[in-house]
Parts: structure tokens; C-alpha cells; sequence
């Protein structure tokens, strides 16, 4: 019973690790994208 909570653990601590890397990835795609879009209208 104490392996199955622990390995019920590590499961659900892993799938948080998992989704917010792939969050903080997503927002910095996000920026870079802005970040481009205000560098090409401060070249005109």
C-alpha cells in the first residue's frame, strides 16, 4: 500500500513538472514572437 502512494506520487509530481515546462516553453515562444514583430517595426 505505501509503494502504490509513493509511486501515485511521483506520477502525479511528474505530470506537474511535465506541463509546466511545456507552459513556460510555450510563453517564451509567445515573447520571442512579440519581441521579432517589434524589432521588424522599428526598422521601418
Amino acid at each position: 500500500m505505501k509503494r502504490l502512494v509513493s509511486l501515485m506520487l511521483l506520477s502525479l509530481f511528474s505530470i506537474a513538472v511535465l506541463a509546466g515546462c511545456n507552459t513556460i516553453a510555450g510563453a517564451g515562444k509567445d515573447v520571442q514572437k512579440a519581441g521579432e514583430k517589434v524589432e521588424g517595426a522599428a526598422k521601418k
